[in-house]
């Protein structure tokens, strides 16, 4: 499923405009990912938790040459999916 037929659904599902469903998406991601720019978790009960993880400077391989590469340090968006989410996705299989 992409972003506009989730628009399309959560519209149906709501009873509202797509144009409202859009706006609505729009500010769910855009409070989400101002909430983690800022460090802080976001946690939605039955659903998951979004964070922040550090990910610790390393050194790699140029897979094509086989030659050392140092990667920096780096923060990463994490997704832990929660009990509710996770039990649905069971009973689908």
């Amino acid at each position: 499923m992409n972003k506009s037929e989730l628009v399309a659904l959560m519209a149906k599902e709501a009873g509202i405009t797509q144009d409202q469903a859009g706006k609505a998406m729009g500010a769910l991601v855009g409070a989400i990912q101002g909430s983690l720019a800022s460090g802080n978790d976001v946690t939605l009960i039955g659903f998951g938790t979004f964070s922040v993880v550090e990910r610790k400077a390393r050194t790699g391989r140029n897979p094509r040459t086989g030659e050392a590469v140092q990667l920096p340090a780096k923060k990463s968006p994490q997704f832990k999916a929660g009990k509710v989410l996770r039990e649905a996705v069971e009973r689908k299989e």
